[in-house]
Formats: C-alpha cells, structure tokens, sequence
C-alpha cells in the first residue's frame, strides 16, 4: 500500500510541477486495447489511465478505445485506429494483434504524422514495420517459451495451448513459443484451437479442456492464455477426472489466478506486466508530443515474468491494488 501511495504521489507532483513550468502543448492521446470486461486490458487501462492524469494537467487527453467482443478482432481494431484518427489523436497506441487487417490502418497514422507506439503485441518487428516510435510490452514467443521450459523443468512433457484467439499473432506466437520451448527440452506440445467465441466463455472451454484430455490421457500441462481460460481450465481438469495428474499455468493473472496458485490448483502465470504497457506508452508519447523527447530503447520490454508458489504472495499487493 505504501509504495503504491508513493507512486501516485509522485504522478500528482509531477503533474503539478509540469503545470508550474508554463504552458505546454496539450497531447490528446488515444490508446486501442482490449474489450472492457477483459481482466487483462482493464490492467492496461489503468496503467494508460494513470499516465494520464499528467496529461491532463497539462491540458491533454488520454482517450480509451476497445471492442465490444473478440469476433471480428482486426477488421475491428482497425476501425477504433481510425476513429482516433479521425477524432483528431496528437499521438496514438495500439496493439498489432492482426497485421494483415491492421496494418493499413496502422501506416495511415505514420503517414497522417501522428506518432505512434505499437504495444502488447507486434513486437519491435511491427514497429519497425509501421514505423512506430518503440514497441512497449513482452516478447510474446518468449512468453510461450518460458512456459514450456517451466513445465519441462518440473518434469512435465506433454503440453497442449489452449488457444481462443486464433489468429491473433501474439497467441499464435505464445503458442508457438510453449510448443518449442518443450521441444527443446525434449518433449511434446501442441496447440488446441478454438472457436473466437471461446474466449471468456468459461463453459465451452472447460469442455473443450475436458474433450481433449479424455482424448489424450498422457497430457501432463496445459497452457492458457488468458485469466477466465485458465479457471476453465482447471474446471475442465476436474470435470476430466485429472486434479494433480494434470497442471495448469497461463499468461497474465488476478487475485483469483494468485488465490489459484497459493492453493496449488495452478502451477504457475506469466507475467507481463500489462500496467507499465499502459503507463509507459502514454507517458512517452505525452512528453514527445509535449516536449520532444523519446526514448533511445525502441524496445522496452515488460515480461515475461514466472510468477508461481515461491513468490506468489509478494505479487498479490499490485493485484489488489489493480496494477498486476
């Protein structure tokens, strides 16, 4: 609590201290993310939202911009592209989750002159690509990879990717990463694709979970990639008759992936700090808009992290305070 307290003091001097220096020009910043209810993205969200309140002082704007659903994910990202261009954004951040819908949308902020930070997913090869200040977030193959390996190394080596986005490039990438990262320790992984219409929907992923291990008695590990899969999940693990034959571990975590973790029904999260995706990318692109500053490091990455049984209880004060 108390180093959180700091933190936002620290915002809030900051924010007066810029005022105090004169009149500044005023950064209204759209930031594209992730559906409201999402657990994840409403972590971003904040981050974003915090970064903001410098902005504001200063006169700014951070505006937030997510779909409805998961359905039709780039044609619809793309779209919330150019509405924040058409809104009028000084400097825009967003996710390449789908490049070939995407991108267009993408390169018409470079070429209208707005700067742009790509975060989340896309990687330093996006930004490069688009012509992007940085790219702000985890390396998503690492992310994958590490999961892998974290399975290998508690001597589990048969793994599925459960995967509720596909098409999405970061969790094909996660995928891919857990599915090498096992190989490279000698065993096997696969990836289970499901409908879009999957994600979040805790019932038609415990029984997908359910199907496939019946189906495939000798999986020892499955990977998720979102907090509401990988409930699920272990909903599915129990409903297959698989409690402790069976482990879970999944990318990002809350309290109840935490409560999850303390209570061994899940081995481990990834982490990928999805606060700092947000805060970092509004507060580099309101100090460039403001003042002309950027950052050197065009990668600045945020994960992955291992969060398991042995630091479990360190990390549950962010979740709490909805920064993990």
């Amino acid at each position: 609590m108390r180093s959180f307290s700091r933190f936002a003091a620290t915002v809030s001097c900051a924010a007066i201290a810029a005022c105090a220096a004169g009149a500044v020009a005023a950064a209204n910043i759209f930031v594209v993310g992730g559906k409201p209810d999402d657990p994840f993205w409403s972590i971003v969200k904040r981050g974003a939202e915090d970064a903001g309140q410098v902005a504001e002082a200063q006169g700014g704007s951070v505006t937030w911009l997510g779909p409805q659903n998961y359905d039709n994910l780039g044609v619809d990202a793309a779209e919330l592209i150019r509405q924040a261009i058409s809104q009028g954004a000084d400097a825009i951040v967003g996710p390449d989750w789908v490049p070939e819908a995407m991108d267009p949308a993408f390169q018409a902020v470079t070429e209208a002159g707005i700067p742009l930070i790509i975060y989340n997913a896309g990687g330093l090869e996006a930004a490069d690509r688009l012509g992007a200040m940085n790219y702000i977030g985890s390396d998503d193959y690492e992310n994958g990879k590490a999961a892998g390996e974290y399975f290998a190394e508690h001597g589990i080596m048969k793994l599925v990717c459960i995967n509720t986005l596909p098409g999405a490039s970061n969790i094909e990438d996660n995928c891919a990463g857990m599915n090498d990262g096992i190989a490279g320790a000698g065993g096997e992984g696969e990836t289970l694709p499901l409908p879009a219409t999957s994600f979040g929907n805790a019932t038609a992923v415990a029984q997908a979970v359910k199907a496939y291990l019946l189906k495939n008695p000798d999986v020892g590990g499955i990977y998720t990639i979102g907090n509401v899969d990988a409930n699920a999940s272990i909903n599915g693990v129990m409903q297959a008759g698989k409690i402790g034959r069976v482990q879970v571990g999944g990318l990002n975590m809350d309290e109840t992936i935490l409560a999850n973790i303390k209570d061994g029904k899940q081995m481990f999260a990834i982490d990928q700090q999805g606060y700092m995706q947000g805060y970092m990318a509004v507060s580099i692109l309101n100090a460039h808009v403001n003042f002309g500053l950027s950052i050197p490091t065009r990668e600045i990455l945020t994960g992955p992290g291992i969060v398991d049984a042995g630091n479990v209880d360190a990390t549950l004060e962010g979740v709490k305070q909805g920064a993990r």
